[in-house]
């Protein structure tokens, strides 16, 4: 192996141990460190102990051996030794020569120096003053340096060192961390609609079965769907059914309920997706105009069109647009239909009515203020074009709020969307939750409900990510971390 393979495979090394130093040095990411990497874990602790009872006590005896040297400790000795044997060669009278008496009294002195560093290292572990200087990363750092070890880690910790490479790329790391951040968020809303649901007074079998039905009969619903059994024990089923993404078959009309999530979810999303784009598209450009035009007639119109759309409920639009454009002049379908393009025009303009009003008063309020900070009035004095100043600097600072406005507006959107489904006939999920809802068929109802806020949560990642790409200052931060 040569000069620069060598060099280079300790330089991966190095950095191997800088990444698990500081991810050691965090508790959470200690704690996933050493699970992902049990069986390492489990042998650099056995040489972490080892050395800490061995090693670590010798090292610590010579550094205290040191210091007593240095302290003057065994000269002291020595000269009480050689005293305590003048007094006992005088009183018993006996004549011993210089060299004899040197001897015996470095003899003593030396037992004597021994047994003051075996007493001080016990008091030292008595008083749990360890030695630091073996820790246990230090510990895995040098093990790397063995081929055998680097190799058979890797073999045996791949888990680890992925997850030492998530965390070594700031943006990788970014992503992970708000994915999981958005798994307990999902966890969370699974268990409150499920205790919800648990808790409710209405009895699935009974609203199915009917008044008539029997106690036995209810009984064996109960049975059947596992409704008689503890809540702890139905709420683990639902969270597996639910990551396993087999949610089983529903209580009304007993049809598999992943395939009609997966049929009806679609729908709602192509809706909600799209009308969010065209608000985005057409508030934009009004917010960026009536704040580059304060108190203009512009603006005055805008705004006001604009707080029309946020003050109008949706179905009291969805009902007008019916009777005018379906009823009255014939123009528009009245309801929705998935082969007919037509059908989607009016869901998509009440839907975006009022993503499109707020998006337009958090550009111009967002531009409004970008546009008086010091920078802008800089970039203007220097000549540099209105357009060019507005585009390329305050545009992009004012960004962020309004890419958060978008970002919750959707998750409105989405989870909203059920108003609309029903003014239009659309057979979403918003509509199928609604109508399982009154029986209420837990299934059906929490895979509806969970996978859309899986889906907002997704979405959340996705407006974060926007951040980082929009702000360098977020983007400086993720790099420090």
């Amino acid at each position: 192996m040569t000069g620069d393979a060598v060099a280079t495979g300790y330089g991966l090394i190095d950095r191997i141990a800088a990444i698990y130093h500081k991810m050691y040095l965090n508790p959470a990411y200690r704690l996933l460190l050493l699970l992902l990497g049990a069986p390492i874990t489990l042998i650099v602790y056995g040489v972490y102990q080892y050395r800490k009872t061995r090693n670590g006590s010798r090292k610590q005896a010579e550094v205290l051996r040191s210091s007593l040297l240095a302290s003057g400790a065994k000269d002291r000795l020595l000269a009480e030794a050689k005293d305590q044997l003048g007094r006992k060669h005088r009183f018993f009278g006996q004549t011993v020569s210089a060299e004899q008496s040197d001897r015996e009294a470095e003899r003593m002195a030396a037992a004597k120096f021994e047994a003051l560093v075996r007493e001080r290292l016990h008091e030292g572990s008595a008083n749990g003053k360890a030695s630091q200087n073996f820790t246990f990363v230090e510990t895995f750092h040098e093990l790397l340096g063995h081929s055998l070890f680097f190799a058979a880690s890797w073999l045996i910790g791949l888990p680890m060192y992925a997850l030492m490479a998530v965390y070594a790329n700031p943006y990788a790391k970014y992503i992970a961390e708000r994915l999981f951040m958005a798994l307990f968020v999902i966890l969370g809303v699974a268990f409150l609609v499920f205790t919800i649901l648990y808790i409710s007074p209405m009895s699935p079998a009974a609203n199915i079965l009917g008044e008539t039905a029997t106690n036995e009969q209810i009984a064996a619903f109960n049975h059947l769907y596992g409704l008689d059994q503890p809540y702890l024990v139905q709420l683990w089923n639902t969270l597996r059914d639910i990551f396993t993404f087999d949610l089983g078959r529903s209580f009304a009309g007993n049809e598999d309920v992943t395939t009609s999530i997966a049929n009806k979810f679609p729908v709602t999303l192509t809706l909600t997706v799209v009308s969010t784009l065209i608000a985005v598209l057409i508030a934009l450009p009004i917010g960026i105009i009536s704040a580059t035009r304060p108190n203009s007639f512009f603006d005055y119109t805008f705004m006001f069109i604009a707080l029309l759309g946020l003050s109008i409920p949706n179905f009291w639009q969805g009902l007008i647009f019916i009777l005018n454009f379906s009823i009255k002049w014939s123009w528009l379908p009245a309801t929705y239909n998935p082969n007919n393009w037509l059908s989607a025009i009016m869901p998509i303009v009440v839907l975006g009515t009022g993503l499109t009003a707020a998006v337009a008063r958090m550009t111009r309020s967002s531009t409004l203020e970008v546009i008086h900070e010091d920078y802008i009035i800089t970039a203007r004095a220097k000549g540099l074009a209105r357009r060019n100043v507005l585009w390329k600097h305050a545009v992009g600072n004012a960004l962020i709020p309004i890419i958060t406005v978008i970002g919750l507006q959707f998750g409105g959107m989405l989870g909203g969307a059920a108003v609309t489904e029903k003014v239009f006939n659309i057979s979403g999920i918003g509509s199928y939750i609604v109508d399982k809802q009154f029986i209420p068929d837990i299934p059906a109802i929490m895979g509806g409900v969970v996978y859309t806020a899986i889906t907002i949560s997704i979405v959340n990642v996705i407006v974060d990510l926007m951040y980082a790409f929009f702000d360098p200052r977020i983007r400086s931060k993720m790099k420090q971390y």
